[in-house]
């Protein structure tokens, strides 16, 4: 059984992504999907603190307005189970309650899903630099691989991958991942290194690289590339644009506080800016 994590709030792109995982099962006949809904607990402060003469809303008004989204919520998360009960694949719900990141972590760890499936709107300006996105949040930290859906996606078309990577880490868990990618979608694979001024090699030494790897780990069907661009984030989407690319896939080191702020994740940036699905996956 292959376990794969939909984290649901309802939203357009939660609905692309769910299409996107239960198109996976023309690929994985035995998938099992679980939708994964997590409802914010009300805070017992009012609007009144937020200044403008606006009164305090009584308390019991938001706790019968919470139960009353529970309840909303229960219905629409069992109409979606129905709607796929005469599918080979399972799909089951799940409803908690608590902050949305804890909970989609939390489920994480318990349940050891083996793909995370999540809608993404993105996140710019002060929201990127400062709180970021659940996704992007999700994407630095869970233990398994997350792609990533923007828009309706078929499975069937996904023909052209994109694995963007410096190819100095030659381990086996990353080959592994990226061959398991390669025959889910009998996929076209490019190779590429992307080279910026601020970290500038020749031709020769990244292609070497990529040769190394792609021997190393007996890959077929590879198209190496180097591509010049004035940022990591933007030469990997501006070369997924040029080769009308169908996903893109990169590692990520999942780096959290301080060492995060200073440095950044070219992951998430391009998961946030990107328009094509992304798959991530976390290495140590």
């Amino acid at each position: 059984m292959i376990k794969v994590l939909v984290p649901f709030d309802f939203s357009q792109t939660a609905n692309y992504a769910l299409n996107f995982a239960t198109g996976l099962s023309s690929n994985y006949p035995n998938i099992e999907v679980t939708v994964l809904h997590v409802i914010e607990t009300p805070v017992a402060t009012g609007m009144g603190t937020m200044g403008g003469g606006l009164e305090s809303i009584p308390e019991f008004e938001n706790q019968i307005f919470f139960m009353e989204l529970v309840e909303a919520r229960k219905k629409q998360l069992k109409k979606i189970e129905e709607s796929y009960t005469e599918e080979a694949f399972k799909v089951k719900t799940k409803m908690i309650l608590g902050s949305v990141f804890k909970g989609i972590s939390e489920y994480i760890n318990d349940q050891d899903p083996d793909l995370i499936v999540m809608g993404s709107k993105g996140a710019s300006g002060l929201e990127e630099v400062i709180v970021g996105s659940n996704t992007e949040k999700v994407v630095r930290n869970a233990k398994c691989p997350v792609i990533t859906i923007k828009a309706e996606t078929e499975v069937s078309k996904m023909k052209k991958v994109v694995f963007a990577s410096d190819f100095r880490d030659s381990s086996d868990e990353i080959a592994n991942r990226i061959k398991r990618i390669q025959s889910v979608f009998d996929a076209q694979f490019y190779f590429v290194v992307v080279n910026t001024p601020g970290n500038f090699e020749t031709t020769r030494e990244s292609m070497n690289r990529i040769r190394a790897f792609a021997q190393k780990h007996r890959f077929e069907n590879i198209k190496a590339e180097v591509y010049n661009s004035l940022s990591e984030e933007s030469g990997i989407i501006e070369f997924a644009d040029d080769v009308d690319a169908d996903l893109i896939a990169m590692t990520t080191h999942g780096r959290t506080g301080l060492l995060h702020l200073i440095t950044g994740s070219i992951a998430e940036d391009v998961v946030n800016h990107s328009k094509r699905p992304v798959w991530t996956y976390k290495t140590k």
